[in-house]
């Protein structure tokens, strides 16, 4: 596997993040429009929440390979979460999934270091996903959001 890097959704590669996809049986798991990247780019835009919204494309060497979206409220320690996390149908099965995340705590440690904890929602029945959040650390909290179970990893000291 190449080693896999986090880019920001620019002007520059937007359209491409655009072109992501999973499958087709796997889309309830992740947005309910497509194409996905652009949901995130409109809550890039629109803030809901109040919260800074970052798309960023995942790259294996020079390809694109997955998009993931950062949620967070500025200087808090808690409020970070993770959106839209997935990897293009065709690029998965390759490891990309695991070192995404990983690539994607290693940035928010580097440059929030108040962060604390890092959540993020699944869907109920995405059971693959459930198994790769647990082995990059992620826990089940027992709280639900929108009908799905929220996931948490600690990265600070409380």
């Amino acid at each position: 596997m190449d080693s896999l890097s986090l880019r920001p959704v620019i002007q520059d590669n937007w359209r491409a993040a655009l072109r992501l996809a999973v499958h087709p049986t796997q889309q309830r798991f992740v947005a309910g429009s497509r194409p996905i990247a652009a949901i995130a780019l409109a809550k890039a835009y629109i803030r809901p929440g109040g919260l800074l919204w970052e798309p960023y494309a995942m790259y294996a060497g020079d390809e694109m390979v997955g998009f993931v979206a950062l949620a967070y409220e500025p200087d808090s320690v808690a409020c970070y979460w993770i959106y839209h996390f997935f990897i293009d149908h065709a690029q998965q099965g390759k490891g990309y999934g695991k070192a995404g995340l990983q690539a994607l705590v290693a940035m928010v440690r580097a440059r929030h270091p108040r962060c604390q904890e890092i959540k993020l929602t699944v869907h109920p029945e995405n059971h693959r996903a459930h198994a790769l959040y647990r082995t990059v650390g992620f826990q089940a909290t027992g709280d639900m959001q929108e009908g799905e179970p929220v996931f948490s990893l600690r990265i600070g000291g409380y």
